[in-house]
C-alpha cells in the first residue's frame, strides 16, 4: 500500500525551523495499532493523518476532512502545529482554496486559512485553573511564580522570567512518571509578549520544538496577565518558533508559516 507522505516544518519562518510534522492522506482509516505503527516509524513528534468526510444527500458536510495525531508513542486529544502543517498541506495543492475544516475526536473542529503567506488557525481555548503541582515542578527543576492546570492534561508553570524558561533542565524520566501530560515552562518574554518552552517525555519527546496546543491553554491566560487579547509569542526550542496569538471569545488564533521539506511516498507492507 502506497501512502502519500509530506514533512512539514510548522511555525517556520524558514526550513529547518519550527516544528516538523508528518502529514498522511488517507481514504479510509486503518487499524488504530497501524496508525501508531507509522507514527513510530517517522519518528516525529506528530503525525497527521486525514481522511476526506463524504458530503451527504444535500451537499454538506460538517468538515471537509477528519484528522488524528499521533506521536511515536500515543495519539494525543490536540496538536496545533500538525494541524497548521495539515492546513498548509491542503490549502497549497489547491489555491482556489482559502480554508479547510476539519473534524476530530476531541477537539472538536479545527480550522486553518490563509493570511498572505502564512496561515491562521483556530484552536479551542483551554484556560487553565491554578493547582499545586509539586512533583511536576520538581521533576522540571524550576522554581514556579504560579502552577496552572487544564484537565486535558497540560501543566502550565510559570516562572520569573526568560531566563528562567530557557535555564529549565528537566529530569525526564521523572516527568514521564507523571504521566500523559504537557509540562509547560513560560513567562514574560524579552523580545516577544511571552516565551515558552514544553515537556512530553511520556510521549517519547522530551523536548516539543513548537507546540500550538501549548498556546491554547497559554493564551488565556496571558491574555489575562497582559490585558489584552493580541500578543505575540516564541517557544525557545533549539529549532524555535514564533507564533502570533490572539483570543477571540472560546478560541485561540494563532499564526505562523509552514515549510514543505519532504515529499515522498511511505510503502506499508
Amino acid at each position: 500500500m502506497r501512502i502519500p507522505f509530506a514533512q512539514i516544518d510548522a511555525f517556520a519562518e524558514a526550513a529547518f525551523g519550527g516544528n516538523p510534522a508528518a502529514v498522511m492522506p488517507l481514504s479510509a482509516w486503518l487499524a488504530d495499532d497501524v496508525l501508531q505503527s507509522i507514527a513510530s516509524e517517522n519518528n516525529l513528534s506528530e503525525t497527521a493523518f486525514i481522511v476526506p468526510i463524504a458530503a451527504d444527500a444535500a451537499g454538506d458536510a460538517p468538515a471537509d476532512f477528519d484528522l488524528r495525531w499521533f506521536t511515536p508513542a500515543a495519539e494525543v486529544a490536540l496538536c496545533g502545529h500538525a494541524t497548521l502543517a495539515s492546513g498548509h498541506f491542503v490549502l497549497s495543492s489547491d489555491d482556489d482554496r482559502s480554508t479547510v475544516r476539519f473534524r476530530t475526536r476531541q477537539a472538536g473542529i479545527l480550522e486553518v486559512a490563509r493570511e498572505g503567506d502564512r496561515y491562521r488557525m483556530a484552536l479551542p481555548a483551554w484556560g487553565p485553573a491554578p493547582r499545586p503541582l509539586d512533583a511536576i515542578v520538581t521533576a522540571l527543576g524550576v522554581d514556579p511564580v504560579e502552577t496552572l492546570w487544564h484537565d486535558k492534561g497540560y501543566a502550565l508553570i510559570v516562572v520569573a522570567d526568560e531566563a528562567a524558561v530557557r535555564a529549565a533542565r528537566p529530569d525526564d524520566r521523572a516527568l514521564a512518571a507523571e504521566g500523559p501530560i504537557v509540562a509547560i515552562v513560560a513567562a514574560r518574554g524579552d523580545a516577544t509578549d511571552i516565551v515558552s518552552r514544553v515537556f512530553t517525555a511520556y510521549f517519547d519527546i522530551p523536548e516539543d520544538p513548537v507546540t500550538g496546543s501549548a498556546h491554547a491553554v497559554m493564551v488565556p491566560y496571558w491574555a489575562e496577565k497582559l490585558g489584552r487579547d493580541r500578543f505575540t509569542a516564541y517557544q525557545a526550542s533549539r529549532r524555535g518558533g514564533l507564533l502570533t496569538c490572539a483570543l477571540e471569545g472560546d478560541r485561540v488564533i494563532l499564526g505562523g508559516a509552514c515549510v514543505t521539506v519532504i515529499e515522498g511516498t511511505f510503502l506499508l507492507p
